[in-house]
């Protein structure tokens, strides 16, 4: 039985999250084309296939969307069960809202051909995921459920938008007749690879070596990579970068999650993934 306002205020807010990650489900399900329309790769005239760009990463890639849309209904689930005191929770409820319905809204730019809007939309989702981040980060999660459905779906979906916000980025770039100032393809897919990899360096030192970040950033930039190994658009410079910027990432990431290991000393909490 609700007693007083604040009850009413955390069981709509736990509505809002369900309602968000409703949202988002059926928005990936209408840009992967099996409602009848264009699967997101094909709309905009192919702006975000795999041979649009030299950061396009290769088809698989996007495989990673099911597991991060899996993590996020568990998450939409979970926190119904949570206890009325969880500030983790309560915290984070506002950038997970917003980082569903941008999602959602990303899609339907793409899929109704607004390329151009699709940029400042997925800029906000990644700067909503790094918020959400920095609130997971500064507690440890309450047990492996938690670490798993929480830490790991956020910290998932953060580290693919890392890559996905790149390639969009050079998508709509090319699509606006950008030419890269005459450095070709070659240069600026290094570039940006290394970019990618020094944001994955920094978001591994900021959260003490978390692994989904690494993971997901790590398997955005192998598709990269054999993207442009094989295909209408080879760059291997590119391809070296990607390689490179992975193991960066990698190495740092465990070196990050070591340290903070010994930092810590022995914990009954769960760390987080």
């Amino acid at each position: 039985m609700l007693t007083n306002g604040a009850d009413m205020k955390r069981i709509w807010k736990r509505i809002a999250v369900a309602v968000s990650a409703v949202a988002a489900v059926v928005g990936a399900f209408v840009g992967s084309g099996a409602a009848g329309g264009t699967p997101i790769q094909d709309a905009a005239g192919g702006a975000l296939s795999a041979s649009s760009t030299a950061i396009a990463p290769d088809g698989p890639a996007f495989s990673i969307w099911s597991v991060v849309y899996v993590g996020l209904i568990a998450y939409a689930v979970r926190q119904f069960f949570r206890t009325a005191d969880d500030e983790r929770h309560e915290r984070l409820v506002v950038p997970a809202v917003l980082s569903l319905l941008l999602n959602a809204a990303w899609i339907l730019s793409v899929q109704f051909g607004f390329l151009w809007a699709s940029e400042p939309i997925i800029v906000a989702l990644l700067a909503v995921l790094a918020r959400a981040f920095a609130v997971l980060r500064r507690t440890r999660p309450s047990g492996a459920v938690e670490a798993i459905v929480t830490d790991g779906t956020f910290g998932l979906y953060l580290g693919w938008v890392c890559v996905a916000t790149a390639a969009n980025t050079a998508a709509v770039l090319t699509a606006a007749g950008f030419r890269g100032f005459g450095l070709g393809q070659d240069v600026w897919g290094v570039l940006v690879a290394a970019v990618a990899g020094l944001v994955g360096v920094l978001l591994a030192v900021w959260g003490g070596g978390r692994l989904a970040p690494a993971v997901a950033l790590s398997w955005g930039l192998a598709w990269v990579a054999a993207g442009r190994l094989d295909g209408p658009l080879v760059s291997v410079p590119t391809a070296v970068a990607a390689v490179i910027a992975i193991a960066a990432v990698v190495v740092v990431t465990l070196a990050a999650r070591t340290r903070a290991g010994w930092a810590g000393g022995r914990r009954p909490v769960p760390r987080a993934a």
